[in-house]
């Protein structure tokens, strides 16, 4: 991988004292380092994305060539997320856990690009990811849910909906129980970025 392209989506409504942000900006540095050349596309989702409605779910079902002028203005930014998924070689995702779950700017953006015929279709066998596998990188946040415990809903779901599009190898770094590990567990969590790109560049 000589000059690969990096997708950095951030999921944080929050800008001040972000850990997601700070965590992703920590691994983004460290691969920038590594491919000094590498191109960096930032999806921030707090700048806010279109919600799934019903003329867009229109759009999304009607072919290609019979699509209207309305219609392929309604999905230019589906095209423009789908297409930076597809270039993308290393994927970084900054997430915190809303009650339980992703937050709902990340849930629009998935909506926006899990797209049939595009990053899935239906075989005989069920549905086919059509995304070229990837370097996932997924640094999830917590203020006091246990990361792959029972109130995690997120986690499986952010696999599961990755998988779907093709993307398998995803590592999830868990920054858990924030409000009460204080500095010791964030360092630690640098440490384990640390080891995570050491791996990595020795691939």
């Amino acid at each position: 991988m000589i000059t690969p392209n990096l997708l950095r989506i951030d999921a944080s409504g929050r800008y001040h004292q972000s850990m997601s942000r700070q965590l992703t900006d920590y691994l983004i540095d460290h691969l920038q380092r590594l491919y000094p050349d590498a191109r960096v596309i930032t999806r921030d989702l707090a700048q806010g994305l279109p919600y799934l409605d019903e003329e867009m779910i229109i759009a999304y079902n009607t072919p290609e060539e019979k699509r209207t002028s309305n219609q392929k203005e309604l999905l230019q930014i589906s095209d423009e997320l789908v297409e930076e998924l597809k270039v993308t070689d290393i994927l970084v995702i900054g997430v915190p856990m809303y009650n339980f779950t992703i937050p709902a700017t990340l849930k629009a953006y998935l909506d926006l690009v899990v797209r049939s015929r595009l990053t899935f279709r239906y075989t005989e066998n069920g549905p086919k990811g059509l995304l070229s596998d990837k370097k996932t990188y997924i640094l999830a946040t917590t203020a006091g849910t246990k990361l792959f415990g029972p109130l995690d809903y997120m986690s499986d779901y952010l696999r599961h909906i990755l998988g779907f599009m093709g993307i398998h190898d995803v590592e999830i770094i868990a920054a858990d129980g924030l409000i009460k590990g204080g500095e010791g567990k964030i360092a630690a969590i640098y440490r384990q970025i640390d080891t995570l790109i050491t791996e990595f560049q020795a691939l």
